[in-house]
């Protein structure tokens, strides 16, 4: 047994001289003792070389049982230590408010020159309400909660429907059933644990728009229905919070940033009546291609970051037209109706 200890030993002095890591070390060692173990199972009683090495190998076996247990709880308890490091670096604020993860995660975005540290602290205070939780609701969801928008509510009454998974690509098939917002809730919190998500399952009606809206200070709009979209037109401007709306039909889609608090139209500047029922069609009714909700959805998003953060020139006053059927996009000026009941009395005062 004395060779055998003589050799362990041997064995660590090398790994320290060569400066090997402790697991080098510790398998050097743990061959060697399989080795010797190997030879008293295998060689016969009273074998010289048994004999050199331990003649009872119920020893060696308790020996390396000891050294697996040993090993076992070290390497659980480093584990369990760098684990806490791990909650330690999220929890503890280290620059601005936030955490070394979060200056890792949005990193690409404090880059930039045109947000930087103050653009990310003002994404991270924000308050935005998104209407909607389908096509548009999809996409926009995602790239605020993954550009850090510090407290994102929505706001829609539906479930998630087979015929939704087309394009609305924040549910999946196993939320089938499940109401839209907390499904997107679900994967907004499985994207980024750093932002607060706050899920309405009801529909948005005049009794609860103007209590709502008081706690955001943007609002996007990606409703699918006229009645929604005045009504959102109609507290915004009451409340002098921008609204960055859009819609879509088949390949078409548009977008506009509405702040008649600033100057701009309001929605209802624009679209003064709603269209006679049937020359809009739903796109259960006419269709629409995929990914286009990607993209203008994707759009809004922008826009809410470029608001919120100051970067850019923004849509105020402009309305963004594409067409993803020729690849086609335009862009048209816009200006507010003195006559406009919901914003033209309230700009003339």
């Amino acid at each position: 047994m004395t060779v055998v200890l003589a050799m362990a030993a041997a064995l660590w002095g090398i790994g320290v001289v060569m400066k090997a890591p402790y697991a080098a070390r510790f398998t050097m060692i743990g061959v060697l003792l399989g080795a010797v173990l190997l030879v008293q199972l295998v060689l016969p009683d009273g074998h010289p070389l048994r004999e050199a090495t331990g003649s009872d190998p119920r020893l060696w076996g308790l020996l390396i049982g000891l050294g697996l247990v040993v090993w076992a709880y070290s390497l659980g308890f480093r584990r369990v230590k760098a684990r806490a490091r791990r909650r330690q670096a999220v929890a503890a604020p280290v620059s601005g408010g936030f955490t070394e993860t979060e200056l890792d995660r949005y990193a690409r975005h404090i880059i930039l020159r045109e947000i930087g540290g103050p653009g990310q602290k003002a994404l991270k205070e924000a308050r935005v309400l998104v209407i909607g939780a389908g096509g548009l609701g999809a996409p926009v969801l995602q790239y605020l909660a993954a550009a850090g928008v510090g407290t994102i509510g929505l706001i829609d009454d539906d479930l998630v429907d087979n015929s939704n998974l087309q394009r609305q690509v924040i549910h999946t098939d196993a939320r089938i059933g499940m109401p839209k917002v907390h499904s997107a809730a679900e994967a907004m919190a499985a994207l980024n644990p750093f932002v607060t998500v706050r899920p309405y399952q009801r529909r948005l009606t005049d009794a609860i728009a103007g209590e709502l809206f008081d706690d955001y200070d943007l609002v996007l709009d990606g409703s699918d229905n006229f009645d929604t979209r005045y009504l959102v037109n109609r507290t915004c401007a009451q409340k002098g919070v921008p609204l960055v709306a859009a819609a879509l039909t088949q390949w078409e889609g548009q977008i506009s940033l509405y702040d008649p608090a600033n100057g701009t139209p309001c929605y209802e500047c624009i679209f003064p009546e709603r269209p006679a029922p049937g020359l809009v069609p739903s796109c259960a009714e006419a269709g629409i291609v995929g990914p286009l909700p990607g993209i203008v959805g994707s759009m809004m998003a922008v826009e809410a970051i470029k608001a919120i953060t100051g970067a850019g020139e923004g849509l105020r006053g402009r309305m963004m037209i594409h067409d993803a059927l020729f690849a086609e996009t335009r862009v048209l000026a816009m200006k507010p109706r003195a006559d406009c009941p919901v914003c033209g009395t309230a700009r003339k005062g």
